[in-house]
């Protein structure tokens, strides 16, 4: 049984690095109009029930009600899945494609001043995004400018892609940190004065603080806010969501990298701090997908949990 798996995961690893190897060689404007195709397919080529189709769109009535037609949800589920193809094309492109010369050709800087004093300010640094836009642009170019982070993610199944995964990662400088039992990593590094990249956007169950997303109350890993005050790091809420192609300035994809909020946890002394800090990051993190939805992971399952309802004694008689 043993023999077997490894024998699964020998040849799921070929798979991977042959498709690997066909993306990376895939002309930038190729790979779009397949990352179309592709989504176009599953979009209108597949049952709906293969798709997710229902929990995207029970998503978008939750964040957007009635302001968007039956039209629109369905656009932004095709559109969703484009980008999704597209990502899945960026991330191993784009070793090649940026480098520190280049910066400036694949990136449009929001609020930069805002993230270099954070970066610079001699703290620990929370580096906090969600399934949205290109994560991974940002943490190429974090390393790619000198501030190499623990990047939290799950293990893989698949040894021999998790280490592909790892490697990837540690290209400009970064670590990986196992989600599951990384706990004592993450604080290590924080005392050492060091950066954790980690995203905030999945549901947390039912042991999560529940607090507004998109204006329904949403299961939150309170685990951030509560390291950021035990560590007194802030929190830099960012994002890198792709601009609209331009191949007549830039050769590649080009993205904007933003920072939406600067989370302090001195600045919640005299409140419920977990809850403040929950509360707000989710906010900014919220205020970021609205400048793209179509970029965000709406097949996510983001209100599956919903918070306990206390029951009430009976009166006494």
């Amino acid at each position: 049984m043993k023999n077997k798996r490894a024998l699964q995961h020998r040849l799921e690893y070929i798979v991977f690095r042959s498709l690997i190897c066909f993306v990376e060689a895939l002309p930038t404007k190729t790979g779009i109009r397949l990352a179309e195709m592709l989504g176009w397919f599953i979009t209108y080529g597949l049952p709906r029930k293969l798709t997710r189709y229902k929990v995207a769109r029970a998503n978008l009535k939750i964040a957007f009600g009635d302001s968007l037609s039956e039209q629109e949800i369905e656009r932004i589920f095709y559109k969703m899945w484009v980008h999704l193809f597209r990502l899945v094309i960026e991330i191993p492109q784009h070793t090649r494609k940026m480098r520190l010369y280049n910066c400036a050709d694949v990136l449009q800087f929001r609020y930069r001043d805002y993230s270099t004093r954070a970066l610079c300010a001699g703290r620990p640094l929370i580096l906090l995004s969600g399934h949205f836009g290109n994560w991974e642009i940002a943490n190429t170019t974090f390393g790619l400018f000198g501030y190499p982070a623990g990047v939290v993610a799950r293990d893989l199944d698949n040894p021999y892609i998790h280490r592909w995964f790892e490697k990837f990662r540690q290209f400009t400088g970064h670590s990986l940190i196992s989600k599951k039992g990384g706990g004592s990593e993450m604080t290590d590094l924080i005392e050492k004065g060091g950066v954790v990249a980690l995203l905030g956007d999945q549901d947390a169950g039912k042991r999560g603080m529940f607090v507004p997303f998109f204006g329904k109350d949403a299961s939150t890993f309170k685990s951030i806010a509560l390291l950021s005050i035990q560590m007194d790091a802030p929190i830099l809420v960012g994002y890198t969501y792709r601009l609209p192609d331009n191949f007549v300035n830039r050769r590649w994809t080009g993205f904007e990298m933003g920072c939406a909020d600067i989370i302090d946890p001195r600045r919640y002394a005299d409140t419920d701090a977990i809850r403040g800090i929950t509360e707000d990051f989710t906010l900014a993190l919220e205020n970021s997908i609205r400048r793209a939805p179509e970029q965000y992971f709406w097949v996510h399952r983001r209100w599956k949990s919903e918070p306990r309802q206390r029951k009430k004694k009976p009166a006494a008689v």
